[in-house]
């Protein structure tokens, strides 16, 4: 790419060029100057280009481009423009990064994903959008429902598209393609193609004209990777001090099951993490990536679903505590890191069984590792994450205070799950064994947390419940009290713990745990 190429040149508009330098944007990224002037000219694009390298940009402008210089209006119900994408956390994402660049235009997006209800987004469409921003499920959902009707699409964009593949949507993204007009124009990105995604290509894509920049197949000379070779016991010790090194960590674990346990004993040990997995309200993954953009985790420990397509800045240091079972995804996950430029380090923790394994993935992902073999102390884990490590505490969620009305088990906060409990006083801790829990009043979990706790009265509410490893403060008496709870804000806090002594002994003093 050429050292003068800027996004003036590439045809992109001075509004959305001005926004952008706000944005402190203003070199195109290699996929972006390779597909930005045959998709603002209309034409049919099919972008591959790893995770990381700049796609959502690359399909946003020209969109805004083609919509703002477009004589059509937006009606209700009837979008003049959609998006697809396989997760909530992307949609959002998506529809984040598009915010100001659609201001500057005077167009209007809604989202559209599962998890939540669905009258928002129903009211926004009867409203009339230009873009919807859409998991396929959900926006299948309301077209059944007629809530959203497609007749009216100019463009019509796939991002990730593979992963889209891996999770089954494409049957369902087939469909609602079918409803859109077939002289409208289609924009496919994805880091990697296989059979799947051809046939939506040979299908919906009239004579697409295909760039690849940064595949996911191209070698990341900006980004390290090294694999630990560790014994049983030190496993888990290895991980905590990486992780309490200064800087966010993205930590990769096989089962949802694994992520929440591995989030708690790092809470228990005095290093701020959350859990990015499946089993999550969507409110928890709200507010758990909320946390990891705040800087309050420091550490995300997530499973595939956080591989595909989050935006995180910063990211220095991606743990895989499970290596993954295929190449496909050591890449995504891998690619939390080095992103636009930056420098990164990947991590493979590898136990004496899994040598084959991770030496046969490696090759396939066309990975040179350092393989090293380590324990606590050594001296390669400063390299690889350097800095004092800090043990100053897990993040936790604390209830309100006594009257507030955030009672665990019966009170509201911001909690997902709707919660029945007993108890009065209106802000009784309550206990249970596991972390911190976004709990449903007495609940059946990994860890039953506010069940029923003393006093006069009942109510009903969405609860956050606090407890420990453990048995902890399991019941409570209080005073009269009770009713339906409002709503109250939550409070985060740090708790102190005993560091890797803590870590070993497998307690969990004030750790969160959301479901």
């Amino acid at each position: 790419m050429s050292t003068d190429t800027n996004f003036a040149v590439l045809g992109v508009p001075a509004h959305l060029v001005t926004v952008l330098d706000g944005l402190g944007i203003s070199t195109p990224t290699p996929i972006q100057a390779a597909t930005l002037p045959d998709s603002i000219a209309g034409r049919d694009v099919l972008g591959r280009g790893r995770t990381g390298s700049g796609k959502t940009y690359a399909f946003l402008l020209p969109l805004l481009t083609r919509l703002s210089q477009s004589r059509r209006s937006r009606l209700a119900r009837r979008p003049r423009a959609v998006i697809l994408a396989p997760t909530r956390e992307l949609v959002t994402q998506i529809d984040t990064a598009m915010a100001p660049l659609a201001k500057a235009l005077g167009l209007t997006s809604q989202t559209i994903f599962g998890g939540v209800g669905q009258n928002p987004q129903v009211q926004g469409l009867r409203n009339g959008v230009d873009v919807i921003v859409a998991c396929p499920g959900r926006l299948e959902d309301l077209m059944q429902q007629g809530h959203v009707i497609l007749d009216s699409v100019e463009v019509t964009i796939l991002d990730e598209a593979d992963h889209m593949a891996d999770l089954g949507f494409l049957p369902g993204v087939r469909r609602i393609m079918e409803k859109t007009p077939r002289d409208g124009q289609r924009l496919l990105f994805s880091a990697t193609l296989d059979g799947a995604i051809n046939v939506i290509v040979n299908k919906f894509l009239h004579q697409p004209v295909t760039h690849e920049a940064d595949s996911a197949q191209s070698p990341v000379s900006t980004m390290s990777h090294h694999v630990l070779h560790v014994d049983n016991g030190s496993h888990l010790p290895v991980i905590l001090d990486l992780t309490a090194a200064p800087g966010r960590k993205v930590v990769f674990t096989r089962t949802k099951h694994r992520a929440k346990k591995l989030a708690k004993q790092l809470n228990a040990s005095g290093v701020p993490a959350v859990e990015l997995h499946g089993n999550l309200s969507q409110g928890a993954r709200t507010r758990n990536m909320d946390d990891f953009h705040s800087g309050r985790a420091q550490t995300l420990v997530a499973t595939d679903i956080a591989a595909r397509g989050i935006h995180v800045d910063d990211v220095a240091l991606v743990i895989h505590a499970d290596p993954p079972v295929e190449h496909k995804a050591y890449l995504h996950r891998s690619g939390r890191t080095a992103r636009a430029g930056n420098d990164g380090t990947v991590v493979t923790m590898m136990l004496d069984e899994q040598v084959r394994d991770v030496r046969d993935l490696t090759r396939k992902a066309g990975i040179k590792p350092t393989t090293t073999r380590v324990a606590l102390g050594h001296p390669l884990l400063t390299e690889l994450a350097p800095g004092d490590r800090s043990y100053a505490g897990g993040l936790v969620r604390e209830a309100a205070p006594a009257g507030s009305g955030a009672a665990a088990g019966n009170g509201s906060g911001r909690g997902s799950g709707r919660g029945r409990g007993r108890g009065g006083n209106g802000g009784a801790a309550a206990g249970g064994r596991g972390a911190a829990s976004e709990s449903r009043g007495s609940t059946r979990g990994a860890g039953r947390s506010g069940g029923r706790s003393g006093g006069q009265g009942s109510g009903r509410g969405r609860a956050v419940a606090q407890a420990g490893e453990g048995q902890t403060g399991g019941r409570r008496s209080g005073n009269a009290g009770s009713g339906r709870r409002g709503g109250s804000a939550t409070v985060y806090s740090t708790s102190s713990s005993g560091g890797a002594a803590a870590f070993s002994a497998g307690t969990c003093a004030g750790s969160r745990r959301s479901r």
